[in-house]
C-alpha cells in the first residue's frame, strides 16, 4: 500500500443515466439528478479551433446540466431534536453565523438524497477526478463538490487547485524514533499559502463570490488574525478580485468587536473560525486521507487543536464517508494541544463532565494554536466523543524536540505538527497507540513559515529550552586540512557501533 495511489486512479466514463433504483449499478455513472461536469479530460483542440479557451471556457462548453436535488443548508450545531431549534434553519445564501440562541451553526447536508448513490459509486467518481485539470475537480476540495457546496455554479469557484497534498511515508522516523512500522504524515501545509486553511478558504470565498454575482450586499470579507487565516483570505480574495480586510491588532484580538448576526445593509463577510462553512472544505482532507489509502481508514489521525474546528471537519469528513457506505468505521481521533494553550486538554482531563473554562493562552512557538478560549470548543468535544478519542498535550521543550527529530529524519515540520508528534509520543510510551496501528498525523503548515524558530533551536538560542537534539553549525578555519578534520570527526560519530 502506498499514497501514491490516490494519483493511479482508472479511467471512467461518466455519462448521465437515470438511476434505475435507490442503489444503481456499480458502474459509475452521472444520474439525471446530478448538475455536472464531465470529468472526463475532454480531448485536445487545435488552437485554431478553440484560441481562447481555458480550463473554465472548456467547463462551460463541456457542461451538462441536469436538475438535482443535493443541497445542504445552515443549522444550529447539535440541536437537541426536541427543541425549537430543531426546525432552525438558514440558506447557505444567507449571511448568518450563530443560530437565534447564540450557538454555532453547522452545515448540514441531504443525506437521503446522496444516499440514492452508493458506496461504490461516490468512491469512484471522486477517484476518476484525481489528477485532472479539468475545472474545478483539479482541486482536492472541489473533487468532492457534491458533498462541500452542492448547489454553487462551477464558474463562481474560486479555486488555486488546493488540496491533494502529500501523505508521506515517515519510514525512518516512525521505526526509530517510535518503533512503528506505519507512520504517516499528511502535509496540508504543502498548499497555495502554506497552511491547510486553504481548503476551508476555497469554500468561503467561492461562496462570497457567488453572492456578489447575486447582488447580495458583500462588499469584502474581513478576518481578525496574524497567520494563515489571512494569508489564505487575502490570496483568495485577490484571485476573485474581492476585497479583503485584516485586523492586526497591536496586543490581542477580540471577537466581541464583530456583531456576528448582523443580516441587513451592506456588510464584511466575516471569514474567521465561527463561519462554519470553512469547515467544509477541511473535511475533504479526511476523505482525502481514505482515498489515498484505497478507502482504507487508519486506526489513528491526530490533530493539532487551537480554535477546534479542524478536529470537528476531520470527524465530519470521516462520519460522512462511513454514512455513505465508502468505509465501515471511523478511526479514532486525536487533539494534541500546546501545554501553554491547552483548555481542551483540561476539560478533557476533567472527565468532561465539568463546565468547560477557557484558559490565559501562554505564548509557544506554536503559534496558530496559541488559543485559550475556542470558538469550536463544543463541535471539538462532539467530535472527540463519537469517536472515542484522547485528547493529550506537548510543553515547548516537547514540542520543539520533536520538530527537530522529524526534520532529522527528512521531514520539514512546523511546530504544531511537533505538538502532534509530542502526543503520539506519549501515546506510544502508554502502549495506547500500537507498533502496528496505522496513524496519520496531520501537519498543518509548512516549514517555511518558522524557520527562525529552526534556527535558533539548532544554534541553542532559546531561554530555558534545552535543545538537546540541537545539530548547530561548526566553524572551521579556511584551509584543507582543518575542514578534513572536522569532516574526519562528524562522519566518524555517524559510523554504524559495532
Amino acid at each position: 500500500m502506498a499514497s501514491s495511489s490516490l494519483f493511479q486512479s482508472p479511467p471512467l466514463s461518466l455519462k448521465p443515466q437515470n438511476p434505475a433504483s435507490r442503489h444503481p449499478p456499480t458502474k459509475p455513472h452521472f444520474a439525471t439528478t446530478i448538475k455536472c461536469v464531465s470529468t472526463s479530460t475532454p480531448p485536445p483542440s487545435s488552437s485554431s479551433e478553440h484560441p481562447h479557451h481555458n480550463i473554465r471556457d472548456e467547463a462551460r462548453r463541456h457542461n451538462t446540466t441536469h436538475s438535482h436535488h443535493f443541497s445542504a443548508r445552515y443549522v444550529p450545531f447539535n440541536a437537541d431534536p426536541s427543541s425549537a431549534a430543531a426546525a432552525e434553519s438558514y440558506s447557505l445564501d444567507e449571511i448568518v453565523y450563530r443560530s437565534n440562541s447564540g450557538g454555532l451553526l453547522d452545515v448540514q447536508h441531504d443525506m437521503a438524497a446522496l444516499k440514492n448513490y452508493d458506496g461504490k459509486y461516490w468512491r469512484d467518481l471522486f477517484d476518476s477526478r484525481v489528477g485532472k485539470t479539468t475545472w474545478p475537480y483539479g482541486s482536492g476540495v472541489w473533487s468532492k463538490k457534491e458533498w462541500v457546496l452542492p448547489e454553487i455554479d462551477s464558474d463562481d469557484i474560486v479555486s488555486a487547485f488546493e488540496g491533494n497534498s502529500n501523505l508521506f511515508w515517515a519510514e525512518r522516523y516512525g521505526k526509530q524514533i517510535l518503533a512503528m512500522n506505519d507512520l504517516w504524515v499528511k502535509h496540508c501545509g504543502i498548499s497555495h499559502t502554506g497552511s491547510f486553511k486553504d481548503l476551508g478558504m476555497t469554500v468561503l470565498v467561492s461562496q462570497v463570490n457567488r453572492l456578489r454575482k447575486m447582488n447580495r450586499p458583500v462588499v469584502g470579507v474581513g478576518c481578525a488574525s496574524t497567520g494563515d487565516t489571512s494569508a489564505a483570505l487575502s490570496a483568495y480574495c485577490a484571485a476573485a478580485g474581492i476585497p479583503s480586510i485584516v485586523f492586526l491588532p497591536a496586543n490581542r484580538i477580540s471577537g466581541s468587536a464583530v456583531d456576528s448576526r448582523s443580516h441587513s445593509g451592506a456588510a464584511d463577510y466575516l471569514a474567521n473560525s465561527l463561519n462554519s462553512l470553512r469547515l467544509e472544505g477541511q473535511k475533504t482532507a479526511a476523505i482525502e486521507i481514505l482515498q489515498q489509502f484505497d478507502w482504507e481508514v487508519p486506526d489513528w489521525v491526530i490533530v493539532p487543536g487551537g480554535n477546534l474546528g479542524n478536529i470537528y471537519a476531520f470527524y465530519k469528513g470521516f462520519h460522512m464517508c462511513k454514512e455513505l457506505g465508502l468505509v465501515d468505521r471511523i478511526p479514532r481521533l486525536v487533539c494534541a494541544q500546546a501545554a501553554n494553550a491547552n483548555p481542551l486538554y483540561l476539560h478533557y482531563k476533567s472527565g468532561w463532565d465539568q463546565e468547560f473554562k477557557p484558559v490565559k493562552a501562554n505564548t509557544t512557538f506554536a503559534s496558530a494554536i496559541q488559543i485559550g478560549d475556542p470558538v469550536s470548543i463544543d463541535r471539538a468535544v462532539y467530535a472527540l466523543k463519537k469517536s472515542n478519542g484522547i485528547v493529550e498535550e506537548a510543553t515547548e521543550q516537547e514540542l520543539m524536540d520533536a520538530m527537530a527529530q522529524a526534520d532529522s529524519t527528512g521531514m520539514f515540520i512546523c511546530p504544531h505538527t511537533g505538538v502532534a508528534l509530542a502526543a503520539l509520543i506519549k501515546l506510544r510510551n502508554q502502549g495506547i497507540i500500537g507498533t502496528n496501528d496505522r496513524t496519520v498525523v496531520v501537519s498543518t503548515a509548512h516549514g517555511l513559515k518558522f524557520t527562525q524558530s529552526k534556527i535558533d533551536y539548532h544554534s541553542n538560542d532559546i531561554k530555558d529550552l534545552a535543545c538537546k537534539y540541537a545539530n548547530p553549525p561548526v566553524q572551521v578555519k579556511a584551509d584543507f586540512g582543518s575542514v578534513m578534520d572536522v569532516l574526519k570527526k562528524y562522519l566518524l560519530s555517524k559510523a554504524p557501533k559495532n
